[in-house]
This record gives C-alpha cells, sequence and structure tokens, in this order.
C-alpha cells in the first residue's frame, strides 16, 4: 500500500515547505547554539527552490514528486542538509516509482541518511528522529495512512526532544564535546516539521 499519490505528494512538500519558511528563525538559532549557525536559511532556500521546480514539473507519480524534491534540495541546501534530505526524498521517491510501499521508502530513506552520515540513534542527528519515525509508521501503517503519518509525527518529536541531553558524537556539533548538551539537534527538529507536514495534510485528504 503506497500512502501518497501525486496530489498528497505536492500537497506534503507544499505544507513541509510553508513549515519550513515558518519556523527558519528558528532552525537558524538552534544551528548557531551547535553548528554553522545555517540550517534555518539553508533548508528554506531549498524548499523555496522546490516549490519553484515543482510548479512547472510534469509528473506521473509521486515517486516524481518525491524524488524531483530530492533532486532539487541536493543541488540547492549548502552543508549537511542538502546530501541527507536529497538523500531522504530521491530515497522515497525512488521506491515509490519502482512499486515499493511507503513504509519501505521510509526504510530506505533511514538506511541511505544511516550510510551517508554513518550515524545511529544516539549521535544526536537527524537519526534520531527518523529511526522512530520509520519504526512507528511500519508498526502502525496497517491501522491505516492517517494513524500511521500521525505516529511517525509524534515519533519524530518525540526523537528530536530526546536529542537536548545528548552530547553529539557526530557532525560540526560533535566538535564542541560536551558543550554540545542542553540544544536540540537541528536537523533532528526539521525532521519532524516534514513528518508533521506529512501527518497534517494525510489527515486533512482522509477528512480527519
Amino acid at each position: 500500500m503506497t500512502a501518497v499519490d501525486e496530489a498528497l505528494a505536492r500537497a506534503w512538500i507544499a505544507a513541509a515547505a510553508e513549515a519550513v519558511r515558518a519556523e527558519a528563525e528558528h532552525l537558524t538559532d538552534l544551528d548557531a547554539a551547535i553548528g554553522d549557525g545555517d540550517h534555518g536559511v539553508n533548508l528554506r532556500r531549498g524548499f523555496d527552490a522546490v516549490t519553484a521546480a515543482l510548479g512547472t514539473y510534469t509528473a506521473d507519480s509521486a515517486g516524481d514528486v518525491l524524488g524531483k524534491t530530492g533532486t532539487t534540495l541536493l543541488s540547492k541546501v549548502g552543508g549537511a542538509s542538502g546530501p541527507l534530505y536529497g538523500t531522504v526524498f530521491r530515497a522515497l521517491g525512488k521506491t515509490l516509482r519502482q512499486g515499493g510501499t511507503f513504509a519501505e521508502g521510509l526504510q530506505a530513506a533511514l538506511d541511505g541518511v544511516r550510510q551517508l552520515g554513518k550515524a545511529e540513534v544516539g549521535d544526536k542527528t537527524i537519526v534520531d528522529a527518523l529511526a522512530p519515525a520509520v519504526a512507528a509508521y511500519a508498526a502502525a501503517v496497517a491501522d491505516g495512512e492517517e494513524i500511521a503519518t500521525r505516529a511517525a509525527a509524534e515519533a519524530a518529536q518525540t526523537g528530536a526532544a530526546s536529542t537536548i541531553p545528548l552530547q553529539a558524537r557526530k557532525g560540526r556539533a560533535s566538535y564542541l564535546g560536551e558543550r554540545s548538551v542542553g540544544h536540540p539537534d537541528p536537523g533532528a527538529t526539521s525532521t519532524a516539521l516534514i513528518l508533521v507536514a506529512l501527518a497534517d495534510v494525510t489527515a486533512r485528504a482522509t477528512g480527519r
């Protein structure tokens, strides 16, 4: 069962772009505390580029929309975010285009991020939000897409919050050592934002 069709994929990316724009300053502030201070700015630039690209893009499927999103983010977003989010959406798109399920696409996205960043849960990265979200979606998908996407969003939010007491072991934040403790990871935070956007548009599409 595929969670999204082309219309829902477009709605998700539009909602994610809106959320990123609204929270760009906050994300940048979070990154200023433990990173380069450009996460929100870079991600907003990337999703603005995605919005423009999809506006003129003829897609045949959700996989096309998500793949185009990933390719655009990869080329337009600086720092670590471009490759990471590019990997997420390209993996989703590829899986759906090949006839796989959305759950399989999420797992492929997580596998790709882990391979790229060599990170696991507890390292204070995007994986801390994405891994529990993927597991929660897979566990709930038999109950329907609205329930599964909400479970994924809530798991991602919990995962992002769990990074606050952690000491970073990957990325630029790891250079700070113990000073990285007490701050949420910006990538985990933006991952939660994007998955909340998916849950919201799925709920609207199913009339809940």
